[in-house]
């Protein structure tokens, strides 16, 4: 697999590509393997120190890393990424969306901290999304968004049957009932009865924001298909990361391999609107 990306490189020095949430875990990984690849490579994190001590490590095994300060789930810090990139770089050929939160721990299930995880994990990859569109390198060569998803925000895991509806009409899915079913769900959470509401079971919170993740990532997709910019999901799942308390059965490097695969598959080969699953990137299905 690996072999095969090596032999159809289409990507130079020149070729930039932004990974956020990258001072650790997967997101870390996934730095270190794009610029061992031979692309420059920004890594953000909204602890500067921490960003700093992580782009160090990696510049010190010769590798093209930058850092930029960034919270996704605060908009004037998206706005100040934004605003500090264009004017270092101009231009980019590569979003990963990999910073997201979760407060439970395996085998939990509260929703104490909802408001958060959607917007951190939803609300935070689109307004850097959109904010970043105007200035992707839309060529021959395909501009790639890859939104760090989870089996968990499969839509079949929603079980409220006026959201599934929604999520199945894929002609008619907007970006306002997204908004809307989100909104729904917070409400629930609010009120206390999200529980019977039919919202997925597992890691709920977290869930919901990558369902809505998906969901968005669909629309995109299709937004800008046959334009040079394709847009897909990747779930690397049960990963030795913090947010799985280092628990798990693979581990950030393995993740990172295929998510970096992922990320640099050939532009005639490079699909749109597709959810990748597991270690292996030709298991896929449609968002």
């Amino acid at each position: 697999m690996y072999i095969c990306m090596e032999l159809f490189r289409w990507w130079s020095k020149d070729t930039i590509a932004i990974v956020t949430g990258a001072n650790k875990g997967i997101g870390f990984e996934l730095v270190r393997r794009l610029a061992g690849l031979g692309l420059t490579v920004i890594l953000t994190a909204r602890d500067r120190e921490r960003g700093h001590r992580a782009v160090e490590i990696l510049k010190g095994e010769g590798l093209d890393v930058h850092f930029f300060c960034l919270d996704v789930s605060d908009p004037s810090s998206i706005k100040a990424f934004v605003s500090s990139f264009k004017e270092k770089f101009g231009v980019l050929d590569i979003l990963v969306n990999n910073a997201a939160v979760s407060f439970n721990g395996i085998g939990e299930n509260r929703v104490v901290h909802a408001e958060t995880v959607i917007k951190t994990n939803f609300y935070g990859p689109k307004m850097l999304t959109e904010s970043l569109l105007p200035i992707f390198r839309c060529s021959s060569s395909i501009a790639r968004i890859l939104n760090m998803s989870s089996r968990l925000g499969t839509f079949d895991k929603v079980k409220n049957p006026s959201v599934r509806e929604i999520l199945q009409d894929e002609e008619n899915l907007t970006e306002e009932r997204i908004d809307n079913f989100v909104k729904i769900f917070l409400e629930n959470v609010d009120r206390g009865d999200w529980e019977s509401r039919g919202w997925p079971e597992i890691w709920t919170d977290y869930a919901m924001s990558k369902v809505a993740l998906n969901a968005y990532s669909r629309i995109l997709a299709k937004r800008y298909e046959g334009k040079g910019l394709s847009v897909n999901c990747f779930c690397p799942g049960y990963v030795q990361t913090s947010m799985t308390r280092g628990t798990g059965t693979r581990t950030p490097v393995q993740a990172a391999r295929v998510g970096a695969s992922l990320a640099l598959l050939p532009p005639k080969e490079i699909p749109t609107g597709k959810f990748f699953m597991g270690c292996s990137p030709t298991v896929k299905s449609r968002l």
